[in-house]
């Protein structure tokens, strides 16, 4: 009787698995079907087109779950011991599926709204700033949405279980309590967070915004609503949280326009020529093709400690271009030097006087009746000095020789 039964169960339970198994085959080749059909569609439609590519996985996956859930409800018996554990899975693998989906079709929308608003390459002017500032707050704001659509999904999911469901009507009963305790537990996070939205509808960076920070040349790559990336110039990544930004000073050399002014500083000789030196550098600002034509000139700054400091004044169109401009003067101005006015080079100069080391008898003569070489020694008024300390018997004598010492000084 037992074997029977035994046979019957397991009979029972190979059809179930047979039925899930012929259901989930014709899901997937439902899913199939609409991606091909999207995939056609989409050749005269953009829309759907960015449909087909995005949902095509999460659509199969929510049409085989919900496929092998019908097939369980009708083959299975309600009273199989096995029956309320895979219903309850299937769920939570169904509200999964569907959260990955809206999360496909907000990927939808925001790859058309930057196709529409924010296509184009990223450059230089007026309308690509405009452009990079439509990507970034669209950026921001589909992270924003896919977070709060990936907490309704993992909150949806805890709610099919009793107990959650339990803690979920107190949590709602003392909203106001758990509100405060979150707001100081998290508050570093939460900051991080409104720190994203604030940089991405303040206009204060955009992605492909050139700054310097931290002593650091770069471009602004990608930003979320934590952090920040910076693509720095020797292919580094700088990675700051979206506070720093709002903390912080930075340079944003391309916020309103992206053009910039370079200098170059030079030390030469007294010697040099000005007014060649100035046609040098017109000839070599118009020579090379990073030059804008805003700005070319040269002036002397500083006239000190034997040398000439020239700056030359130089404007490009964006910073990578005015940092070559700017090697590229320097190096042809002093190969100019070199070739033109050797001269004209920064020196040292050292003066050497023929008669320094001469012995000069008469000026030894005339200040011997100046100066002795000791005080009680070495002449004859030293020594009468040093015998009136030694041998003084009045104080005649003594007075007199003070009054002479004091004569002499």
């Amino acid at each position: 009787m037992d074997d029977a039964i035994e046979l019957t169960s397991a009979t029972h339970l190979a059809a179930t698995a047979a039925w899930i198994g012929g259901a989930v085959a014709m899901a997937y080749g439902l899913g199939l079907a609409v991606s091909w059909l999207l995939q056609r569609l989409g050749r005269r439609s953009a829309v759907l087109a960015d449909v087909a590519q995005l949902t095509r996985m999460p659509l199969r996956a929510t049409l085989v779950v919900i496929a092998a859930s019908a097939a369980v409800t009708r083959t299975t018996d309600e009273q199989a011991g096995w029956r309320g554990w895979l219903d309850h899975t299937l769920v939570i693998a169904l509200i999964a599926m569907l959260t990955w989906v809206v999360v496909s079709l907000i990927r939808v929308a925001e790859r058309q709204v930057i196709a529409r608003f924010a296509g184009g390459d990223e450059g230089l002017t007026d309308a690509d700033r405009h452009r990079r500032k439509i990507k970034t707050q669209v950026t921001v704001l589909r992270r924003l949405v896919v977070a709060m659509v990936v907490v309704l999904g993992m909150a949806a999911a805890l709610m099919t279980f009793p107990a959650f469901s339990d803690i979920g009507k107190t949590l709602f009963a003392s909203a106001g309590v758990l509100t405060v305790v979150a707001g100081l537990a998290a508050q570093t996070s939460l900051g991080s967070v409104f720190a994203g939205i604030q940089i991405a509808f303040s206009d204060a960076i955009r992605v492909g915004d050139v700054v310097v920070l931290e002593d650091e040349w770069g471009r602004i790559e990608e930003i979320t609503l934590t952090y920040v990336v910076v693509h720095l110039w020797d292919e580094r990544r700088l990675v700051l949280p979206c506070t720093y930004f709002t903390n912080t000073p930075f340079q944003n050399w391309t916020r309103n326009a992206t053009e910039l002014l370079g200098t170059v500083e030079l030390d030469v000789d007294f010697t040099v020529p000005f007014d060649a030196m100035r046609a040098e550098l017109d000839r070599m600002l118009h020579a090379n093709e990073k030059w804008d034509g805003r700005v070319g000139v040269l002036q002397v700054t500083d006239a000190v400690d034997g040398l000439v400091r020239v700056r030359i004044l130089l404007s490009a169109p964006n910073a990578g271009a005015v940092f070559d401009l700017r090697c590229d003067i320097r190096e042809g101005m002093v190969s100019w030097l070199q070739r033109t006015n050797p001269g004209a080079l920064p020196r040292k100069r050292i003066e050497h006087q023929r008669d320094a080391g001469r012995f000069d008898d008469s000026a030894l003569r005339r200040d011997a009746s100046q100066a002795d070489s000791g005080l009680f020694s070495g002449s004859a008024r030293a020594e009468r000095r040093g015998r009136a300390f030694d041998h003084a018997d009045d104080d005649t004598d003594r007075d007199s020789v003070l009054a002479g010492m004091r004569y002499h000084r």
